[in-house]
């Protein structure tokens, strides 16, 4: 029989979140439920998580408590005339956000020993130099307890008076302490706290009262006494850890107001405080209420759900290591929560990974930081079985009732050993005990992996429960036998005595050869499509032309070129007739891109075989790659980025060519003219001298003939 319990939960008080709006009807903080469930039990069984939904929606109109505190040293002495009116500005400005808000006013100064202050008995009467009048210096004072009167406010702040102080940090950690611990003075109640801090200086912090002779570490209790902070000369100042406890547990969101010189050092001390926020004040407070509006907003940001847990119990095996708290937040957002009205959900998932002493169940609390509302879980463990409790004592089946036998096993009385208590823990020497608990006499007992107990191993125990040893002597275990993909037995089968046994369709010594040839049948439902054998789910092919999968990719193989140009040429250069399809049909290469043609895989180089391509594209340019299938089975192609383009005409010798070509063939038809001219020229004139001598001829073979008679408008030469 095999008893597995299992655990379960219990919502014990779930009332619903607090849906109302603005100017509705009012409500007592204390009835306003903000966060759902409000009280869960949990059953946990080892190792088995337990979940349960959290719902948190931020209550709109939820009322608001805000302190003021102060610095008053005489740095601070234009600033407090600003404050003095800060009541009713504030409270009218608030009353955007919600109907119910109160304001309270407190100062500080400094511890009042020396060296902070001067301790003469003038100075500490009057410690500013001059003419002005200040009051005494003190650490803190509550000046004003929270109250809804914003007229009182400005009454009180208006009767205060600057001090002063010797050194540039102040006491302002003492103060913040006093107003986070002394919640009855201050007035407190269980709603939003808002802790404005105002200063234009730094802080003192835990261990500088030494300077001041004071040693004993701060205790974090109240100490005012008439409103007055009444220990500062004997406790030191509070750490910064010290703060962010007592700020934390008392739900206070600080606001630290200050001048833009101390920024760097105060976001510094911002990021260690949670939900707090910094801000920048101006030179004399004028700008302190958009800032307190500003900050508020920043610091009531919901950017994610933070958490504490709080032990109200805690036994010395049930450290909080011992638990894995997973805290998941389902919807992811980010709201302002006074703007809006978010609902969050969150899973809240815990997992025991042990037991505490006897059992006991435990409380934990988780609450959002900055809010007072919490769920409480009840932790409740199942460390036994139901059997345990029908156990049978002095059975007879645990040797003649030397045990009690439960849950199948016998739980041997007191000097008893054994599986079934059969032997006296003094009866039995231990040499004749350990020789049965050798295997083939060697010297290990037990293998060193149990204890021999009555003559018998019993097998030591690890500390992952699915981890265990066994055999006669221990020698077999679960978890030693071969890994595949970082798994035991591949993930398909089991250890048994540190050898694998393999599931079904699963062989080899770590079962990572699968039988199953499905993976290597080709697309022409061919095995390795009939170039290879199906080895262990993968396909070895035997023809070397042949790669890939399923042994039907042929990178040297005529078309292979023309059958990858389309996608080369997108890829590497963004054009071609798949440039708009490009990463929906061309992502099943991997592209690799050189910078010139020597640069690409060469046959002789690559230890598989390699495919050179040369194609030309619309703009008959030529480019080149290579295409091959890597030893991983990956197709790879490399590309040269550069596309070979032949060169365009040179338009400057062609323009001045013609030119010179035109010049000169005008040139050349003007010596042809003017050649043919003089040719012409020469005819008519050896012409005319022709004509001339047989004109002279004429008269000299007739010299009796009446000699011609010119009138006077004619020449001879006519």
């Amino acid at each position: 029989m095999i008893e597995s319990p299992h655990g379960e939960q219990e919502i014990l008080l779930n009332k619903t979140v607090t849906n109302r709006k603005k100017g509705a009807e009012k409500l007592k903080p204390e009835e306003i439920t903000q966060i759902q469930p409000q009280r869960v039990s949990l059953t946990l069984r080892s190792g088995e998580p337990q979940s349960f939904d959290l719902k948190f929606k931020r209550a709109e109109d939820y009322p608001i408590d805000l302190y003021y505190l102060m610095d008053l040293s005489f740095s601070m002495k234009d600033d407090l005339e600003n404050v003095k009116n800060l009541g009713t500005s504030l409270m009218l400005e608030m009353s955007k956000i919600t109907s119910d808000f109160r304001i309270g006013f407190g100062s500080f100064v400094e511890k009042t020993v020396m060296p902070y202050i001067s301790t003469t008995p003038a100075k500490l009467l009057n410690p500013c130099t001059g003419d002005q009048n200040c009051t005494s210096p003190f650490s803190y004072k509550n000046v004003l307890k929270l109250t809804s009167d914003g007229s009182k406010f400005n009454t009180l702040v208006g009767q205060q008076h600057i001090s002063g102080n010797l050194d540039s940090p102040e006491g302002g950690f003492d103060a913040i302490m006093q107003v986070a611990v002394c919640g009855e003075h201050i007035g407190w109640r269980n709603v939003t706290r808002l802790l404005v801090f105002s200063t234009d200086a730094g802080f003192h912090f835990a261990g500088d009262g030494k300077l001041g002779g004071i040693v004993l570490p701060n205790d974090g209790k109240c100490h005012l006494e008439n409103n007055i902070y009444t220990m500062s000369h004997y406790y030191d100042y509070p750490s910064i850890a010290h703060l962010v406890q007592k700020l934390s547990d008392n739900n206070i969101q600080t606001i630290f107001a200050v001048t833009e010189e101390f920024q760097p050092v105060y976001q510094e001390l911002k990021n260690l405080i949670p939900k707090s926020a910094v801000g920048t004040l101006s030179a004399n407070s004028s700008n302190v209420i958009n800032l307190i509006i500003d900050a508020y907003n920043v610091s009531t940001r919901l950017k994610s759900f933070d958490f504490f847990f709080s032990w109200d119990t805690l036994d010395e095996s049930l450290h909080p290591y011992n638990f894995l708290y997973l805290v998941s937040k389902r919807i992811a957002c980010v709201i302002f929560l006074f703007s809006f009205q978010p609902q969050v959900m969150f899973t809240i998932s815990v997992t025991s990974k042990g037991c505490p002493k006897q059992g006991k169940s435990e409380t934990v609390k988780i609450k959002p930081l900055g809010f007072t509302e919490e769920v409480e879980i009840i932790l409740n463990f199942i460390c036994d079985c139901e059997c345990h409790s029908e156990g049978e004592e002095s059975s007879d089946i645990c040797h003649f009732g030397n045990g009690t036998y439960e849950c199948g096993a016998c739980k041997c009385n007191e000097g008893r050993v054994g599986r079934l208590c059969e032997c006296s823990s003094n009866d039995v020497a231990t040499e004749d005990m350990d020789r049965t608990c050798r295997k083939d006499n060697s010297t290990d007992i037990c293998s060193n992996n149990g204890d021999c107990v009555c003559g018998t191993c019993e097998c030591k125990k690890r500390e992952n429960p699915d981890e265990r040893y066994s055999g006669q002597y221990c020698d077999c275990d679960n978890f030693n036998c071969d890994r595949s993909g970082n798994q035991l037995c591949g993930g398909h089968g089991r250890c048994d005595c540190k050898v694998c046994d393999c599931d079904p369709m699963w062989s080899g010594n770590a079962c990572d050869c699968s039988l199953d040839n499905s993976t290597c049948m080709a697309s022409n439902k061919q095995i390795c499509n009939g170039r290879g054998v199906c080895e262990c789910g993968t396909c070895s092919c035997t023809n070397p032309k042949f790669q890939g999968p399923t042994c039907e990719t042929c990178p040297t193989c005529p078309g292979v070129c023309a059958e990858h140009k389309d996608c080369v040429q997108c890829r590497a250069f963004g054009t071609g007739e798949k440039k708009d399809t490009c990463e929906k049909d061309c992502n099943d290469f991997n592209l690799i891109k050189v910078k010139t043609r020597d640069k690409l895989p060469q046959p002789n180089d690559a230890s598989y075989p390699v495919m050179h391509c040369k194609e030309r594209d619309a703009n008959d340019c030529w480019f080149y790659y290579t295409f091959a299938i890597n030893n991983n089975t990956e197709k790879e192609v490399h590309v040269v980025d550069a596309l070979d383009c032949p060169a365009g005409p040179d338009i400057v010798p062609i323009i001045a060519g013609v030119v010179v070509g035109i010049v000169l063939i005008g040139l050349a038809l003007l010596l042809i003219w003017k050649l043919l001219m003089i040719i012409q020229d020469r005819r008519e004139f050896a012409k005319f001298e022709k004509e001339k001598q047989n004109a002279k001829w004429d008269t000299v073979s007739a010299p009796t003939e009446t000699k011609p008679q010119f009138t006077e408008h004619q020449h001879p030469c006519h």
